[in-house]
């Protein structure tokens, strides 16, 4: 009868631990989740910020169409990413879209009306205000990603994670043309 109530102590110390390890593991699933939606809200600000910073400076360097094209056509890729739910793609996309927003500032040295216009300063100011948000977003879903993916590959939640159908996420990494200056040229 002892031998009975030990195996059964045993087995329930197993499921509990199970338990635990299980609800952890979704406790920060949820929160990589929850960051990856932090980041989303932001890009959305940002998407809807784009077209009237565009506008903006469309009227003083009427001649610098490529520039403002590209900008338009990185936001709408990053949005069509956005949407496909390819956490890769989308990555690459917003990586893009850093890249060619940079530019668009960098035009404004060239056009001192265009930097002394009120409209484009306030635009300017809440693209840089969102950016930080975007970039502080990063960082904590980066920070929930490692603390996901380190409980995910510890023992001995490596063993039962991986049965439950947990799998490592990918970080938000900076994209090689975020890594480099903006070149720009007239």
């Amino acid at each position: 009868m002892n031998l009975l109530w030990i195996v059964i102590a045993i087995v329930a110390v197993i499921i509990i631990a199970i338990i635990a390890l299980y609800n952890g593991l979704i406790r920060l699933k949820n929160r990589v989740d929850e960051a990856w939606s932090d980041i989303d809200v932001q890009l959305k600000r940002r998407y809807d910020l784009i077209p009237n910073l565009v506008e903006t400076v469309k009227g003083y360097a009427a001649h610098e169409s490529q520039t403002l094209n590209n900008v338009i056509e990185a936001r709408n890729a990053a949005m069509a990413a956005q949407k496909s739910g390819n956490l890769e793609e989308s990555l690459k996309a917003e990586n893009t879209l850093s890249g060619t927003l940079k530019s668009i500032f960098a035009l404004s040295e060239a056009y001192p009306d265009l930097k002394a216009n009120q409209n484009f300063l306030e635009l300017q100011r809440e693209l840089t205000d969102t950016e930080d948000k975007i970039q502080a977003s990063r960082r904590f879903y980066n920070g929930n990603v490692r603390d996901f993916n380190t409980k995910l590959q510890v023992f001995p939640t490596n063993i039962i994670g991986k049965q439950l159908g947990f799998s490592d996420r990918k970080f938000f990494e900076a994209g090689e043309g975020e890594k480099e200056n903006v070149k720009v040229e007239f």
